[in-house]
């Protein structure tokens, strides 16, 4: 710890973790984000705490025995991945971090470390982060990795030429142009100096407000750090995958196969353990999946869905994993297209919601009951809002004020991207928005003809994956005019209030600040949120070293094959 920079704060959070004002957890994520190194972080619990506190999970890099060589073969659906600051699926960047990497890297414990970055530091103010780069990190075309790499990263995922939702995430970096896209959404740019090169292998972000979550923030799937040429060479990294990382790609077929090669110069993180790896895409079938697996064709799966968790606990050989997380499915409403711009159509919607039954039934009760929020209860700063019911009654009385008094007619659109969970979900909202005159015709699309139109229909169920803080996803969805606010909400009020509460570094006081974030967002009746949903994967015996990640951020820098 002699040669860290301590921020003033972490003072302040010795003292709460020792009269147990906040958690061993809150302890550990907050001093790690204000730049305290994990080892650091868990070497002071301990010793505040009187007993040891270890990781809640061990890196397989700690693992003993572990042969090298083979090719791993894992199922999941390959998927174009041209540009990693547009990635809107999870699924591109299991790929692509192989080959490209990120400043930092939030393990499954949700403790953020570093990556690309060294070591990071906050003022006091949290208006300034000064991240110090990894020295002797070459790319695969034999480039040095330095901060012109950085800066090119992040000053291109903030213009809004881009695209990228990461301007939701940085918004802080951002200031008002008076102009307009097409969408009408206020358009945004970079302040002047937001990002800035201290030196070859120092990069400094100079944010107008105060930010905690800014490292948890560089660990969103489409913030890797491509080469600073990315666009001169073509915009396409899957055609040319340049990388720091252990793997180069060998092979690649959008709905086929993703096949990766250990480079042969040593990699700055260690050693990997595997060859080769394989991604086989088997569609859209799980039941698909299963059999692969269960065959041994392939050695571990993406995601197991709910129709075939049963059946993969009963076979010889297989290791079924879960995790707690925040993944989800959101009913939402386009606030400004009829009927969704009248408030009490939308409030009339989310009171048909029976959050504990949709759970139940559509998720078998694996999960967490939401509050149409977008904030979980393991979220660190969720704060407790009075309990959500049903109330068909209001629903009917509000309806009528709106000018509905014999009911109204509307159709949601469904892709089942994550599961026939989705439908299900739908489909129990419609029987019970039925009582209330509201008749909810399901329109069932194919996942990718869904996502072309997600942000368009005005009523939707649109998947969302797990992200460690709940000020990220709410950043990314919720925010006027960001690229992946699918409802359209643009709400000053709530804008100001989740700036304040990512602005504040207090654990207690944050979950305060949240209070009204929260508050803000249910009485807008934005969406109907019945569930956050457990999730499960799956591996074979002889996979070794594989751990599973809550936005399923996997790795397989230290998996091996027994």
């Amino acid at each position: 710890m002699k040669n860290e920079h301590i921020h003033p704060a972490i003072n302040e959070l010795k003292d709460d973790l020792a009269k147990g004002k906040i958690t061993r957890r809150e302890f550990l994520r907050t001093t790690t984000l204000l730049g305290l190194s994990a080892t650091a972080a868990y070497g002071l619990a301990s010793k505040i705490l009187g007993k040891d506190v270890l990781p809640d999970f061990v890196s397989s890099a700690m693992a003993a025995g572990q042969k090298k060589g083979g090719v791993l073969k894992f199922g999941m659906v390959v998927q174009e991945m041209a540009d990693p600051a547009t990635y809107s699926w999870t699924q591109k960047s299991v790929v692509a971090r192989h080959i490209i990497e990120y400043l930092v890297e939030t393990g499954p414990d949700n403790i953020t470390r570093p990556n690309l970055a060294t070591s990071w530091e906050a003022s006091d103010d949290l208006k300034t982060w000064t991240f110090h780069l990894r020295k002797g990190v070459k790319w695969s075309n034999g480039d040095d990795f330095n901060a012109d790499d950085v800066v090119f990263n992040v000053t291109r995922w903030l213009d809004p030429k881009t695209g990228s939702s990461n301007l939701g995430l940085f918004d802080a970096m951002l200031k008002e142009t008076g102009e307009k896209d097409k969408k009408g959404n206020p358009i945004k740019r970079m302040i002047k100096g937001a990002v800035e090169k201290v030196d070859a292998h120092t990069v400094r972000l100079n944010l107008k407000s105060p930010v905690l979550s800014i490292p948890e923030n560089l660990y969103n799937y489409p913030t890797a750090i491509v080469h600073r040429n990315f666009e001169k060479e073509g915009g396409d990294f899957s055609k040319n995958p340049v990388g720091t990382g252990p793997y180069t790609l060998a092979q690649f077929r959008v709905g086929e196969l993703a096949v990766l090669k250990k480079r042969k110069e040593p990699y700055w993180g260690g050693e990997v353990f595997l060859d080769e790896i394989r991604f086989v895409d088997l569609g859209k079938d799980a039941g698909a999946y299963l059999a692969a697996i269960a065959s041994a064709q392939v050695d571990g799966i993406y995601e197991l869905d709910l129709t075939t968790l049963e059946a993969a606990k009963n076979i010889p050989g297989i290791n079924v994993i879960s995790i707690p997380s925040t993944q989800t499915g959101v009913i939402r409403m386009k606030v400004n297209k009829k009927p969704f711009d009248d408030i009490r159509v939308r409030k009339a919607v989310q009171k048909c919601c029976d959050a504990k039954r949709m759970l139940d039934i559509a998720h078998r009760g694996l999960g967490i009951v939401a509050e149409h929020h977008h904030v979980a209860t393991i979220h660190p700063e969720y704060f407790a809002l009075p309990p959500f019911k049903q109330d068909i009654k209001g629903a009917k009385k509000l309806l009528a004020e709106a000018g509905y008094p014999n009911g109204i007619e509307l159709t949601c659109n469904v892709g089942n991207t994550d599961g026939t969970w989705e439908q299900d979900c739908v489909a129990l909202l419609k029987e019970d928005a039925a009582k209330a005159g509201i008749n909810i015709k399901m329109n069932v699309m194919p996942s990718a003809q869904y996502w072309d139109v997600w942000t368009k229909a005005p009523l939707s169920l649109t998947s969302w994956t797990h992200r460690p803080l709940a000020v990220m996803v709410l950043g990314l969805a919720y925010r006027t005019g960001v690229p992946w606010n699918e409802s359209s909400y643009a709400n000053p009020e709530f804008d100001a209030a989740l700036n304040e509460a990512e602005s504040t570094l207090d654990v207690e006081k944050r979950r305060a600040k949240m209070e009204k974030v929260e508050k803000i967002l249910q009485d807008d009746a934005i969406l109907v949120q019945p569930f956050f949903r457990a999730v499960f994967s799956a591996t074979r015996d002889n996979v070794v070293g594989f751990e599973m990640h809550p936005t399923r951020y996997y790795r397989f820098h230290k998996v091996s094959l027994a």
